[in-house]
């Protein structure tokens, strides 16, 4: 649906295009009666802050309302609120349908999904590398009630990345946290102190990728609209290789940092690690094209051990510069590694795993699935983006269930539920033939 020519508005101001979502998350989407004016919306929704415009979609031949409106804040919290309190209530004393409220996709982004709860719930902040989880917590509780936090440390030394999460209850109140934080300069990013940060990376809402086989910008797109508010992509020919290189951008440094640390080493295709670092804004093409061919050896370097199995035997079992392989990316705490179960083990319950936007490789799918213990098998179903986990335990599977569902691992949305029963199955294909 185009919103700029199916949407009318009797308000006087019209933010262009690219101020539709700055900031991020700052318009709601309503599903409202046909019948509702756009002077009860600007009543009803005033109260939540200052509201910079109001479309009402028409239809274009008959220019009535469709039921479907979009309203822009002012600020992401403001949006965020009125989501929170007129979802499922009524615009009047004569309306007895709710109506529905969501935060708007972005206009930039190319999919049309939802903007999920865990995008908007949860912050990343740079932090003191000696902060611990009771210290970050203390730190952003004024702004709201704190699901869990969690710091990114060093999978070998253990020690922390200067990196954390902080999962808020409501939406408005991790909108509340981003606008309090100065997000123009990086080494204040979540007003700390700043001699605290010393020795990591220069940041910008730049990223370089790289990868030993070509993309396009589509494939770019898809890759990084994983996070929200991806600006643009673009890949960068080099006349002299057949490595892929692009630029991306995000319209704040919050989504820059974030992509750059879920999607640094990630497969894509599946084999091919992409190589992923922030470029300096002030930098030029050489500096640029340098950092690029660093990145292209280490990928290769990266690429060559990850497919050499005596060399991740090396690394695993006495090697003395590698963590172990494969390497797992994710923000959520999983257990660790457990045997697997005997292949003739009896299954007590079957897992259906849903991969987006691919699966991921089988070594991986091992070594997550095996860490909630009695894992007997994982396995693929070929052309398709979905997979099995056989358990020779149902704590065990359940476990798996409630960590792994949802969740992000290695730049891949899982969804895990429970898979038809081995018997019910066969009863399928008897009945089939």
């Amino acid at each position: 649906m185009d919103e700029a020519g199916s949407c009318t508005s009797g308000g006087g101001f019209r933010p262009g295009v690219d101020s539709l979502d700055e900031p991020p998350n700052s318009r709601i989407f309503l599903v409202i009666s046909k019948y509702t004016p756009e002077s009860v919306l600007r009543e009803r929704f005033s109260p939540f802050g200052e509201i910079q415009d109001i479309w009402v979609v028409r239809d274009k031949h008959t220019k009535e309302s469709k039921g479907i409106a979009f309203v822009k804040f002012a600020r992401s919290s403001q949006a965020c609120r009125a989501m929170e309190e007129m979802h499922g209530r009524c615009l009047g004393p004569n309306d007895t349908k709710p109506i529905k409220v969501f935060i708007a996709q972005s206009r930039s982004s190319g999919s049309h999904r939802d903007v999920e709860d865990e995008e908007l719930t949860r912050i990343f902040v740079m932090i003191p590398k000696s902060y611990t989880e009771e210290d970050l917590r203390e730190k952003f509780k004024v702004y709201g009630d704190i699901e869990y936090c969690s710091i990114i440390k060093n999978k070998v030394t253990g020690e922390s990345k200067g990196l954390g999460y902080v999962r808020y209850l409501k939406p408005s109140q991790a909108a509340q946290a981003i606008e309090n934080c100065d997000r123009k300069q990086p080494s204040e990013f979540s007003n700390f102190d700043k001699n605290d940060n010393r020795g990591q990376e220069a940041i910008s809402k730049r990223l370089s990728v790289v990868s030993r086989v070509p993309f396009t910008e589509e494939q770019l797109f898809s890759i990084f609209d994983i996070v929200p508010g991806l600006e643009y992509c673009e890949v960068q020919r080099d006349p002299y290789s057949n490595y892929g290189h692009g630029v991306v951008q995000y319209f704040n440094v919050a989504s820059a940092i974030y992509a750059k640390y879920k999607l640094h080493g990630f497969q894509y295709p599946p084999g091919n690690r992409i190589g992923v670092s922030f470029i300096d804004d002030g930098s030029n093409a050489t500096d640029l094209l340098r950092k690029m061919a660093t990145q292209m050896v280490a990928a290769q370097l990266a690429s060559m051990v990850w497919n050499n199995p005596s060399q991740q035997q090396f690394l695993q079992f006495g090697g003395s510069s590698g963590s172990q392989l494969p390497q797992i990316q994710t923000d959520i705490v999983l257990p660790p590694c457990k045997k697997k179960a005997p292949p003739e083990t009896p299954v007590k319950e079957r897992l259906f795993i849903v991969f987006n936007p691919h699966p991921l490789p089988l070594d991986v799918l091992e070594d997550i699935f095996c860490r909630f213990g009695n894992l007997i098998e994982v396995y693929l179903v070929s052309g398709k983006n979905v997979g099995y986990a056989k358990y020779a335990d149902r704590i065990s599977a359940n476990d798996a269930i409630n960590t792994l569902h949802g969740k992000i691992l290695n730049g891949v949305r899982l969804k895990v539920m429970l898979a038809d029963s081995p018997r019910e199955e066969s009863n399928k294909r008897q009945r089939t033939y």
